[in-house]
């Protein structure tokens, strides 16, 4: 999936303050002065056509208007990982394919993507809290 990226997502730095809702990226919106996790996921789905609200992971889990839990990832779909079940504060990541992630973590610096086991070796990403999937009905929708 990332080879499908224009370059520029490919070379996001991972800005832990430019996340979704936040006034640096009200103020400069994109990911040119980077991301965090949250912020790189929804640019990437919005770049394949499907819009997102400014939602950050306990907010993403706990949504029922523009997402729904699945059980079974299909590419697209966001997941979160946590060292615990709890969603605050979880990493999120967009499904590519078969058993592998596309991220952005401060621990690779820039868009990875990474095997599900790969997750599981790291404390801080060991439990997979679920999936979300963006809801047809919404997919399209222009958030504000």
């Amino acid at each position: 999936m990332l080879d499908q990226l224009p370059a520029a997502f490919r070379g996001v730095r991972y800005v832990g303050a430019r996340f979704p809702g936040s006034s640096a990226v009200r103020d400069r919106p994109g990911l040119a002065l980077g991301a965090n996790c949250q912020l790189f996921a929804y640019e990437v789905l919005r770049h394949f056509g499907l819009a997102m609200p400014a939602l950050r992971s306990s907010e993403l889990w706990s949504d029922t208007q523009a997402t729904i839990r699945v059980r079974v990832a299909r590419p697209l779909d966001l997941l979160l990982f946590n060292a615990t079940n709890d969603a605050y504060g979880a990493h999120v990541g967009i499904w590519a394919e078969e058993g592998r992630v596309l991220h952005l973590c401060a621990e690779a610096g820039r868009p990875a993507v990474w095997e599900m086991s790969e997750f599981a070796k790291r404390e801080r990403y060991q439990s997979l809290v679920g999936i979300k999937r963006v809801s047809p009905s919404e997919s399209g929708r222009a958030w504000s």
